[in-house]
């Protein structure tokens, strides 16, 4: 079975920096996109980012756009969130996704993905 491994979360204060990383066992997600969502609580999942297959086109969503960079290895099979400047309104659990196509790009919405980690926890203090 495919697996989705998340890591990196933690507690910091806000201002701060973690990266995330994103380890896919048991097949290769090289050709397909990744994603990046999160879900805070009382709240729906939402996105955060996703790059192509290439890793030559990301996306972001507002909240995060000049503070998330999201990157990928596909030799390593591993997906990267940069997240500087970090927010308590960040705080959530953070959920690596990889997309159900081959080679489609700019994929922003949770159906677009059928591949999910378990999550890691990422707690933003003031």
């Amino acid at each position: 079975q495919v697996q989705l491994v998340e890591s990196g979360g933690g507690l910091v204060q806000a201002g701060d920096s973690l990266r995330l990383s994103c380890a896919a066992s048991r097949r290769t997600f090289s050709d397909r996109s990744m994603g990046w969502f999160r879900q805070a609580p009382g709240k729906e999942r939402e996105f955060v980012a996703t790059i192509s297959w290439s890793g030559g086109n990301t996306a972001y969503a507002d909240s995060v756009k000049g503070r998330f960079t999201i990157s990928r290895d596909n030799a390593k099979n591993t997906v990267y969130l940069q997240m500087n400047s970090l927010k308590p309104e960040d705080t959530a659990v953070y959920y690596c996704s990889a997309a159900a196509t081959y080679y489609s790009v700019f994929l922003t919405r949770e159906y677009d993905y059928n591949y999910w980690g378990q999550g890691t926890q990422v707690t933003v203090s003031s």
